[in-house]
């Protein structure tokens, strides 16, 4: 175990060993085809898991049956930081008579498959462990310690690795266990520290975790909009002293009152020396005379409950280790893997690969080459490389377009959700650097046909990248239902128009589509049209993920939380919680695997008054078989059925759990809309910002002054969302997307929804019956950073 806060996937682990314990003879049986239970199936490149039958349902619970116990001991600690079974650098490990030690404690319980969860040592460590199992156990057999049938019967070691640690440090995984959590301490100090730099004039100088990975401290910059960045993969030279100060100059000549100064812990210079965040100080104090203040966040970003990002991962990632034990106990060659996550796919990466490429980072940098640590760290950290660079300018650059250049409009659509001002600044300021001028439409397609414009300047978007709502005003009114006739009369009477960027959820997807289907009757919208994501339903096709939602569930999962300590606190209470998300079941479910819920309720997966009332019956035979278990969750998706409402549910469970429970009902309404952006949204929203722009920039092609007017009617590539999908993200024509698209329910249809294939694993931790597909995918790491041109990852 590393030191992150690893509850989920302690949870879905603790799970996944005692499922084995049940299931290693039925996966024996597979060359039959059978399990203890029922069929079984195997295809290529599958693997199915089978959830934990109850079969001690109807008998007393004797002494010394830990089944039910050690799951009772899993229960309610999602949302705990840290690790429940504890966590330490053990030096006795390094040396073999350690291992040897640990060898001999395996086999006196009967354990030959580990989840290892931790960094590199961690993994390092586990592996030689493997390696050398078979020579100590031989070692054992020969002192008597063991006999020499346990030499047969444990002859193989399994392990799968899940990396957890706050630095993101271990190549392979886009994001390792406690990252997000850590971001989200990051940002909340950022934000807080930036009211009062702002009140007193002050720089801040902000030193984040990351001995020898700048992820922290990069992303936060992004997040925050920090003035200057050291990281270790990309030091400044040794006159950084003299380039920080006058970037900071030039800030406060701009009018700017605050100036943050993010440093990583292991921050140094080209040529090797320490950059601390007292240097940093002391440096625009005696140069600058400005009222600097350190802050040394530390260890704060360790703890703290885990985020729903990490919940949800903690989750994914312990079930495909439990998946891996079992592939390589049918297959004892196998090498060791570990689990991680290329965008939105979970993949299965040999561990000494991973480790090996980790360790060539540190390398790189000790040896000073720098570009070669940033370009071995992998995509996603060259890609926010890339584009703080690009955003971290002052002021537009000096051959920036005046209102004789090519135009591009943002316009809003939809409800609000955080992270669509951290969009507008991305792609304004990427806009501008690609020689566009970009114009902002107040409220919608309604001032649209108005024509209330906004000019966007460099300086303008300044600091919206922390704010929620829209800074441009949006509804939930579509281009069809406005006019399509009079929309491209106002785009007909916009100079220099070049293109049109929608940022919205299913109201600016299906604009899009009328928009496009009507251009060969309308020769003004035969401009290039691109719509970003953005909405906390998740709704819209063509991505995995929208801005907006990942901020939405934290909502909902602090939300609950608080929501589950009242019901222990009440003793046996059931809440049923009613979520957002139109017709689209996404918050509740992932609501619902991040919060540790017993059940969610949506449109996509039918369920009826039977369902309803053995989820009843299966949260009082929970109770009453195990005695820590005094509460209960039901999560509603607010259009699930028109019949079950949240009431009707409500009522069922009052009236059918008498006796046993109480029963409360919680409409959380428009609270999941509002906040400040999370750090994944912010993020998502750069990115898809920058994109954006650059997508334009590409589709005109010919440089800015040649770039044409309008495109052919039917060129569908110049009408297109960008989203994220399981490789990266990307761009796809909304003619693609069509067949993808439930319009009636406002949806992709759910036969293409990656987040419905988590809802048995829900079902699992909850106690039920039920089959989880995995699909990952074995891959090296070379291929694992192999991507398309539209497939960068985030």
């Amino acid at each position: 175990h590393g030191r992150a806060p690893h509850a989920a996937a302690a949870r879905a682990a603790g799970f996944g060993r005692l499922h084995l314990r049940r299931r290693l003879a039925g996966h024996e049986l597979r060359h039959q085809g059978r399990g203890p239970h029922g069929p079984l199936l195997r295809l290529p490149g599958l693997s199915y898991l089978r959830g934990l039958r109850r079969d001690d349902r109807r008998r007393r619970r004797r002494p010394g049956d830990d089944q039910g116990g050690q799951l009772g001991l899993v229960s309610g600690i999602i949302q705990l930081g840290g690790t429940v079974i504890g966590s330490a650098r053990s030096a006795r490990f390094r040396t073999r008579e350690g291992r040897l030690q640990a060898a001999r404690n395996l086999i006196r319980r009967g354990i030959t498959n580990l989840v290892v969860i931790g960094g590199d040592g961690s993994l390092t460590g586990a592996d030689l462990f493997r390696q050398e199992w078979p020579s100590l156990v031989d070692e054992l057999l020969k002192e008597g310690a063991v006999t020499e049938k346990q030499r047969r019967d444990y002859a193989s070691l399994h392990i799968a690795g899940m990396v957890g640690s706050i630095d993101n440090d271990f190549c392979g995984t886009d994001m390792t266990i406690g990252t997000d959590s850590a971001l989200h301490r990051i940002i909340e100090a950022c934000d807080a520290i930036a009211t009062t730099a702002q009140s007193h004039q002050r720089a801040f100088v902000m030193e984040v975790m990351g001995r020898h990975c700048g992820y922290l401290a990069l992303v936060s910059a992004l997040c925050c909009e920090a003035d200057f960045l050291f990281i270790p993969e990309e030091p400044p030279g040794t006159d950084w002293p003299d380039v920080m100060c006058n970037h900071l100059i030039k800030a406060r000549q701009r009018g700017k009152r605050l100036n943050i100064i993010i440093a990583a812990e292991g921050a140094i210079d080209t040529e090797g020396n320490a950059i601390s965040a007292n240097l940093i100080r002391d440096t625009i104090s005696q140069k600058l005379k400005y009222d600097t203040r350190v802050t040394v966040l530390g260890h704060v970003q360790r703890g703290g409950a885990p985020s729903a990002f990490d919940r949800l991962l903690g989750c994914r990632m312990a079930a495909e280790a439990v998946l891996a034990l079992l592939d390589a106990r049918q297959n004892p060659e196998l090498p060791s893997i570990v689990v991680s996550l290329d965008a939105n796919q979970a993949v299965r990466l040999p561990l000494v690969e991973c480790v090996a490429r980790t360790k060539a980072v540190n390398e790189a940098i000790q040896a000073k080459n720098y570009a070669q640590s940033v370009e071995l760290r992998g995509k996603s950290f060259i890609n926010n490389l890339a584009t703080y660079r690009t955003l971290k300018k002052l002021h537009s650059p000096a051959n920036a377009c005046s209102d004789s250049c090519p135009t591009l409009l943002i316009v809003m659509v939809g409800a609000p959700a955080c992270g669509a001002n951290a969009c507008v600044r991305a792609f304004v300021r990427t806009g501008i650097s690609n020689g566009f001028r970009v114009l902002g439409v107040n409220g919608g397609f309604d001032g649209l046909v108005k024509a209330s414009f906004r000019p966007l300047s460099w300086e303008s978007v300044s600091g919206l990248t922390s704010s929620g709502g829209s800074c441009l005003g949006t509804k939930r009114i579509t281009a069809e239902e406005v006019g399509i006739a009079a929309v491209a009369e106002a785009l007909s009477k916009v100079e220099n128009l070049r293109g049109m960027l929608l940022i919205g959820g299913f109201e600016a997807f299906s604009s899009l589509v009328q928009l496009f289907q009507a251009r060969p009757s309308q020769p003004a919208l035969a401009v290039p049209m691109l719509v970003v994501p953005c909405t906390i339903s998740n709704n819209v096709p063509g991505t995995d993920f929208s801005i907006g939602a990942d901020t939405a569930l934290n909502e909902i999962t602090q939300i609950i939380d608080k929501i589950k300590q009242s019901a222990v606190g009440t003793q046996r209470r059931v809440f049923v919680v009613e979520t957002m998300g139109g017709y689209c079941g996404y918050l509740a479910t992932l609501a619902g695997l991040a919060g540790g819920a017993d059940a969610a309720y949506i449109k996509e997966d039918k369920f009826d008054l039977a369902v309803l009332l053995d989820d009843v019956r299966h949260l009082k035979q929970k109770m009453h078989d195990d005695c820590g278990l005094q509460r209960g969750l039901i999560l509603r998706n607010e259009l699930a059925n028109e019949n079950y409402s949240t009431d009707f549910v409500y009522r069922v469970f009052k009236e059918e759990g008498k006796g046993v429970f109480d029963c409360r009902s919680n409409v959380l309404g428009h609270m999941q809309q509002g906040g400040t952006p999370s750090p994944y949204d912010r993020n998502l929203a750069t990115k898809f910002g920058v994109k954006a722009a650059d997508w334009f920039s590409r589709v005109l092609s010919g440089g800015a002054a040649g770039r044409p007017a309008t495109v052919d009617e039917s060129a569908t590539a110049s009408a297109a969302i960008v989203g994220i999908t399981k490789r990266g993200t990307s761009v796809r024509p909304v003619t693609e997307l069509l067949s993808d698209t439930d319009f009636k329910l406002r949806m992709q249809r759910p036969d293409t929804q990656w987040w419905l294939k988590l809802r048995p694993l829900l079902r699992i931790l909850a106690k039920h019956d039920s089959v989880y597909e995995s699909d990952s995918v074995q891959r090296t790491l070379s291929a694992q950073g192999l991507a398309e041109e539209d497939e960068i990852a985030l």
